[in-house]
């Protein structure tokens, strides 16, 4: 999954700070984020789908 959030945050244009920013979240959690070191919640998951514009199931499939 990490995999996907980053390759959609690229494609974004979007540092790991600007998400972090616009999710509420510390650009550490991002980073663990796609590097596999924790997984998002479900909410967390909504607001990333929601600000890099794709759909949820693209992040987790």
């Amino acid at each position: 999954m990490g995999v996907r959030i980053r390759a959609a945050r690229l494609h974004a244009g979007l540092t790991q700070i600007q998400l972090g920013d616009r999710i509420g979240r510390e650009t550490r959690t991002i980073h663990r984020w796609e590097h596999a070191q924790r997984t998002p919640n479900l909410l967390d998951l909504l607001l990333i789908a929601d600000v890099l514009d794709v759909p949820l199931a693209d992040l987790v499939r």
